[in-house]
């Protein structure tokens, strides 16, 4: 009965309790026709089982007291057999019954509470992923837009010399229309990881990246003193990644550096990023000469909004981690190698395969 019910689900329950009071009557017609020693009472469990499925508590409960009735007036009703085998099958028949009905019911209310349960976790899951899309979108553009500041006071004193300095000026404005595209290409990016879409891979020239991303980073490191010492190597493999999100995340690791040097002495404050061939793999690495990491902050290095800065959003390094697993490769960090103490970030970034292997994305390949 069960099964052609679930095969029938749009059945009216009226027509379901009736199927049931007919299936309830054969039951006690053969447990009553039967001697004691048969205990066709215990088949009003799949009575039971199924009221547990179509109807509320309540239902249930008064199904089970009608059971448990038809089954005492059964054995009273029955003609022959042994008296006393009788008995225990009916007290047998009676606890199926009345235990079929309980953990029924206790199932049905576990599943109603963990239904509930997933709702409120899918709305807080909603509202926290609302939050983190919302705290992200501001952490990302917040680095174009303060670059587009600082290049804008600068041009305006390039401007204000007598006579203005009309090529620098113009150097600056090529920096604020640089850096209002990319915020532009941060927030495109941030909303398609938003909706789940892929990265838009394409093959590009790594170190034409980490170069476009040094020059689009110039103001600020020299605000801040910070010498950029770039070691790229040479005749490197296309990469094969979403470009903006590559960039994204050096400009990420080039903040960070620049924030773990403010207390090194201004002399030392250099960040090296080095590019390698790695297997059919590139390795993009970002020093800096900063105090290092405590085996604290490499536990919680790369969880979202845990900072050791005070005006930190804990957020860089967690979308790092994210945008380099989007696009197949890892980060992770490691003392300097070099023993000048700091930290390196490692970025692996998966080499563009041949022509002929690419998969038909629609994308341009440069």
């Amino acid at each position: 009965m069960t099964t052609a019910l679930r095969r029938f689900p749009h059945w009216p329950r009226a027509l379901i309790l009736a199927a049931m009071g007919v299936a309830m009557a054969a039951i006690f017609a053969l447990d009553t026709l039967t001697d004691y020693a048969v205990a066709a009472a215990v088949f009003h469990t799949a009575i039971i089982l199924v009221a547990v499925r179509w109807f509320n508590p309540r239902v249930v409960i008064g199904l089970t007291a009608l059971c448990i009735v038809l089954t005492l007036a059964s054995f009273a009703l029955t003609p022959a057999g042994a008296y006393r085998t009788g008995l225990i099958n009916m007290v047998i028949s009676i606890l199926a019954i009345a235990i079929t009905a309980y953990l029924g019911l206790k199932m049905v209310a576990a599943q109603n509470a963990a239904h509930a349960a997933r709702t409120q976790l899918m709305r807080i899951t909603q509202t926290t992923s609302l939050g983190q899309l919302t705290a992200s979108i501001a952490h990302e553009v917040n680095q174009p837009l303060a670059a587009i500041v600082t290049s804008g006071n600068a041009c305006q004193r390039w401007l204000a010399q007598d006579p203005p300095n009309l090529a620098k000026a113009g150097q600056a404005l090529e920096r604020i229309l640089g850096d209002a595209q990319r915020a532009s290409d941060v927030i495109a990016r941030i909303r398609s990881m938003a909706r789940g879409e892929a990265p838009s891979r394409q093959s590009f020239d790594l170190n034409d990246a980490v170069r476009e991303m040094a020059r689009l980073s110039d103001a600020e490191l020299d605000r801040r003193g910070v010498a950029l010492d770039l070691q790229l190597a040479t005749a490197l493999q296309p990469a094969w990644a979403d470009r903006v999100q590559i960039q994204q995340v050096l400009a990420n690791l080039l903040i960070n550096a620049m924030d773990a040097m403010q207390g090194t002495p201004a002399a030392q404050r250099r960040i090296t990023v080095t590019t390698q061939a790695l297997g059919q793999q590139l390795v993009l690495t970002v020093a800096d000469a900063g105090e290092g990491l405590s085996p604290l902050a490499r536990t919680h290095l790369f969880d979202a909004f845990w900072t050791t800065k005070p005006d930190g959003m804990g957020l860089g390094l967690n979308i790092c981690r994210h945008m380099a697993e989007a696009n197949g490769g890892r980060i992770w960090a490691t003392d300097r190698e070099d023993g000048r103490g700091g930290t390196a970030f490692h970025v692996t970034i998966a080499c563009a395969p041949a022509t002929g292997d690419r998969p038909s994305t629609g994308l341009r390949h440069g």
